[in-house]
């Protein structure tokens, strides 16, 4: 036994640099404005609705909507808001197969020396490797949104 323990085999873990300070990166996660540019997980889907209030116990609530009209709503609590290295917030889908239960998000951003800023995103409460493999695919296409609107 080596003493380490063992991974949450619930949690999924996203690593991504972006050329800009933790402060705009961290602004791009609590603005309802401009979370309608980059949460949805397509670069042709939309966000309808993007209401938040970021202090702890403050509410969220987001609907990304697809090409095709099906729309994947949400809403959570602020739990831990420390600007701007640190994000933590409940998530609950609107009953949509396969995404059941409350998930806990958390968001870390390093500021590096050169003025990039890594975010490191944890989401815990994912129920099992389906899951894991959607939620994946779903928050890559969204940080690949948030790079683009830094360039945009």
């Amino acid at each position: 036994m080596t003493g380490q323990p063992s991974p949450d085999p619930t949690a999924l873990r996203l690593e991504r640099s972006f050329n800009a300070p933790a402060h705009v990166l961290f602004d791009a996660w609590t603005s309802a404005e401009t979370l309608r540019r980059w949460w949805p997980a397509g670069w042709d889907w939309e966000t309808p609705v993007a209401d938040v209030d970021p202090r702890v116990g403050g509410r969220l609530r987001l609907v990304m909507r697809s090409p095709d009209g099906e729309e994947f709503g949400g809403s959570g609590e602020y739990l831990e808001i420390d600007p701007p290295s640190r994000l933590v917030f409940t998530w609950t889908w609107d009953g949509h197969e396969g995404h059941q239960g409350t998930q806990l998000v958390e968001v870390a951003f390093e500021e590096r020396d050169d003025g990039t800023t890594t975010v490191v995103l944890t989401n815990r409460g994912l129920k099992d490797e389906e899951s894991k493999r959607s939620h994946r695919e779903g928050w890559e296409k969204s940080l690949d949104n948030l790079d683009r609107l830094l360039f945009t």
